[in-house]
């Protein structure tokens, strides 16, 4: 391997480290290695800022402007009451009757718009059903990934290997050109959900933890103020009558902590206690006499007098204070809330919250007044906000829903069959001039805000996708994607183009999981293009594979957004994913290494 090869080997493992570590966002690390290549002369400036016009990149945007359309207009929220049954069933007739039609949605539209709208509807819909929230939201995940996979715009990974194949080989795909294999593969996920999925993930049908859903516990971290009547009460299983309903779980008391309902107790002043129960018992705290909750410490003296309200927040990339703790981004400042705990990986914060970094899908509980939803509800620096359990939806008109469905099926129908009408004028229609014509009538139809229409996007994802063309061109040039398609290649050959298309999968597959989707796609498509040379056979094999690898991302929370959206919501914890989405992984990997040559033969 070159000199320049070995630079770009070395560029390569140094993003994977800091997109693994979640230092930068992943479009300015993408942005910086782009940087150093131009800087290098791997690459030059026409190749790499030709990621920012390619079709593919342009029509991922539009797209979210599309999604957000659709979202706006109350299509989704009506799909998602009329799939919810009004009867408790069995789980598996209530599971097959709401993730396929959700999976169908994710094959036309962005997924994430989806699993916003969806989830919570299903946490509030599985409460009222008395049935465990946690065997539905991860499946809700995995079904819209599964859905993303059947078309060329399921998801912006699709969209990236269809652009790079546009860029090196002049042809890119139809629109249901991977549903060969992708609806095969779908089905098959959909069914081992469906059946299998309640045996590996939490929760169960007890009476316990039916009436644990129903009446969902929050947690409020207190101290014992000065005079109060509690000093002297003796705490014994928890529970003191001044508290009513409440019911203290752990106690702090001169720097000793332990679990309350395993001794007893004489409280004192500036004892602190975790109190369990229900969000109701939130107002008597707050007018309470005996008891100061500590989250106020930071805020003004007015603002207990008008925080009534509790709401549950997820961040989102584009929350500022991420990678920063909450003594470094005052929360307060920001939005006029303070944060009473946090929930991670299935594992609840309260004490010592200050010093903990904001990562992205973190779940917050804050208290806040009447304004926080009104105010953050629609911005993009949260995923969605629940006031007390009750999301926030949009409510469109009748009208609306119809105009805003009529386009959507004319731009699917559009891009599916426009490459066989031939007008006159010379207009091509095709998946970018029917997405952007789309945005267009929905922005003067004032189907989302026109004048906001940037917010809408998430121009991380837009950068890192640019940037990834210009990346996948340097590993070419450089001779790097060559000498790693000739070693696998080496390892592999005396088995032939199938062996070579597994490792391809696996090599693609792992990278999903530890950093962004489209960068795995960025990394594994000039391995591919170059292997496939030097075996002499059609590419076209290893450029599905990458689609359908770069999307199985089902074993960590961090691999795809809609992951990290369930995670804050149902409180799941990191071996939930692996336990659930390790199957689920081997069957993807199995049905694309069997079909995809018999589809696409080499």
């Amino acid at each position: 391997m070159s000199s320049q090869g070995i630079l770009v080997l070395i560029l390569v493992i140094a993003m994977i480290t800091i997109l693994m570590r979640d230092r930068m966002r992943p479009g300015i690390t993408l942005f910086t290695i782009v940087v150093i290549m131009m800087a290098a002369g791997i690459i030059d400036s026409k190749e790499a800022l030709a990621g920012f016009s390619n079709r593919g990149m342009i029509t991922v945007g539009l797209l979210y402007l599309v999604s957000e359309g659709v979202s706006r207009s109350g299509a989704l929220d009506r799909i998602a009451h009329l799939m919810l049954p009004h009867r408790k069933g069995s789980l598996t007739c209530m599971l097959s009757r709401m993730l396929a039609p959700v999976s169908l949605l994710s094959a036309f539209l962005n997924n994430t718009p989806i699993v916003i709208i969806f989830a919570p509807m299903i946490k509030r819909w599985s409460e009222k059903m008395n049935v465990p929230s946690k065997k539905l939201l991860i499946p809700l995940s995995y079904a819209t990934i599964l859905g993303g996979m059947c078309t060329v715009i399921g998801t912006t990974t699709n969209l990236v290997v269809d652009g790079m194949m546009i860029s090196e080989t002049g042809k890119g795909m139809p629109l249901f050109e991977i549903a060969k294999v992708g609806v095969p593969i779908a089905l098959v996920g959909l069914i081992y959900i469906i059946f299998f999925s309640r045996y590996l993930l939490p929760g169960n049908a007890s009476t316990e933890f039916r009436l644990r859903e129903k009446s969902k516990e929050y947690y409020y971290d207190v101290t014992i103020i000065k005079n109060s009547k509690l000093i002297g009460k003796n705490v014994i299983d928890g529970k003191i009558a001044m508290l009513g309903d409440m019911r203290i779980t752990t106690i702090t008391s001169e720097g000793n902590t332990f679990v309350a309902d395993s001794t007893s107790h004489v409280l004192k002043r500036d004892d602190k206690l975790v109190l369990a129960g229900t969000s109701k018992g939130l107002s008597d705290l707050m007018d309470s006499k005996e008891l100061e909750l500590n989250c106020l410490n930071n805020s003004d003296n007015g603002f207990q007098e008008k925080a009534t309200r509790q709401v549950e927040a997820v961040l989102a990339p584009r929350f500022p204070g991420i990678g920063k703790t909450l003594d470094e981004f005052d929360f307060y400042r920001h939005y006029g809330a303070v944060v009473m705990s946090l929930h991670r990986n299935g594992e609840r914060f309260s004490e010592g919250l200050n010093k903990i970094k904001l990562t992205e899908g973190d779940n917050l509980v804050l208290l806040t007044d009447d304004t926080f939803v009104k105010a953050w509800g629609e911005s993009s620096v949260f995923y969605l906000i629940s006031e007390t359990g009750q999301i926030e939806s949009s409510k469109g008109s009748i009208k609306r829903r119809t105009i805003t469905l009529i386009l959507t099926a004319i731009m699917i129908t559009g891009a599916a069959i426009g490459d066989k009408i031939a007008l006159p004028w010379g207009f091509k229609i095709d998946m970018l001039s029917m997405a952007a014509m789309t945005t267009v009538i929905m922005a003067w139809a004032n189907i989302f805000p026109a004048k906001k229409y940037t917010k809408f996007i998430s121009w991380d994802v837009m950068v890192t996708i640019a940037c990834a063309f210009a990346i996948s061109k340097g590993m070419i040039n450089s001779g790097m994607a060559a000498f790693i398609a000739e070693n696998t290649i080496g390892a592999v050959y005396q088995y032939g183009p199938h062996a070579v298309l597994a490792v391809l999968f696996i090599i693609t597959c792992i990278f999903t999981e530890v950093i962004t989707n489209n960068a795995a796609a960025a990394l594994a498509f000039p391995i591919a293009l170059e292997a496939a040379r030097q075996l002499g056979v059609d590419p076209m094999p290893f450029f599905v594979t990458i689609c359908m690898a770069a999307s199985a991302s089902f074993l960590t929370p961090i691999g795809y957004q809609t992951n990290l959206i369930v995670q804050g919501i149902g409180k799941y914890k990191f071996n939930d994913y692996v336990k659930v989405g390790l199957p689920l992984s081997i069957i993807v990997f199995v049905m694309s290494v069997i079909l995809i040559p018999l589809i696409w033969e080499f």
